[in-house]
């Protein structure tokens, strides 16, 4: 259906055309599929789960890659960026970061996302790794914002400096088959950016996944209006203080490379 709808609207050269959600319902009956029973569905796996046809991805130019962003109500914007998904790499230093988590919400998290985002909150990760006293303003946020449609904020924190400069950042987690896209990234920046209560505050998204051998990474983002870059990217290890051992912190406090 994804690959109908691109054929009917994409032409060679194009960097970016829209579509309505009715088109989904439509090449499903030309293709004789039962349509979605939640016709967004189809839009979310290509954003979060699926590789989208290698038709379609045969037309990216070298470089780029095909985004599915929202265009407003019941609309969509397939457009070419320089970045699509974020990867943890591999071979980076786990740091060890004593466990704050209470066993009692380890034990309850209903969902791995849930259980990650608790454990960046008690475990203040966000303070640690953006060096800023961070705190948690509300999670789960769905709203609106003009040109995108209907959007969701995994959880927003509001933070300071020792300057006293101030931040808001848009946390977005992701676990299991999931995968950290740059969608998400460029809707929260563009939230954000949109509210006036947040005027003097600058934007720092954050994007954190889990890993095997429970590793935490997390990445901070940039979106500069066309495109998503990366920042910087750290890893954690929630562990039991007796399991950091004094080599470790010796280790930690080398001077990183630029």
């Amino acid at each position: 259906m994804i690959r109908d709808i691109f054929d009917r609207f994409y032409t060679p050269g194009a960097t970016e055309f829209e579509f309505g959600r009715e088109e989904i319902a439509r090449s499903a009956a030309s293709l004789e599929f039962e349509p979605p029973k939640n016709l967004g569905d189809v839009i979310y796996s290509f954003r979060y789960r699926n590789r989208l046809p290698q038709e379609i991805l045969d037309t990216q130019p070298e470089g780029k890659h095909w985004l599915i962003l929202g265009a407003g109500d019941a609309r969509y914007r397939f457009r070419l960026s320089d970045l699509a998904y974020i990867y943890p790499s591999k071979g980076l230093l786990v740091r060890k970061i004593p466990d704050a988590t209470p066993e009692i919400i380890a034990q309850y998290a209903l969902t791995d996302e849930q259980a990650l985002l608790a454990k960046i909150r008690y475990n203040r990760l966000i303070d640690i790794f953006l060096g800023i006293t961070a705190y948690s303003l509300q999670n789960h946020l769905r709203t609106k914002i003009a040109n995108y449609g209907q959007i969701e904020i995994d959880e927003l924190y509001v933070g300071v400096d020792a300057r006293g400069a101030q931040y808001i950042v848009p946390v977005q987690a992701k676990s299991g088959k999931d995968v950290l896209g740059v969608i998400q990234t460029i809707q929260d920046t563009v939230f954000c950016a949109s509210q006036p209560k947040y005027a003097r505050c600058i934007p720092r998204p954050v994007s954190a996944q889990f890993m095997p051998n429970d590793i935490i990474a997390m990445f901070e983002l940039n979106f500069d209006g066309n495109d998503v870059s990366i920042v910087r990217e750290r890893h954690y290890r929630l562990s039991d203080a007796s399991q950091i051992s004094a080599d470790d912190l010796k280790k930690y406090g080398l001077p990183e490379p630029d």
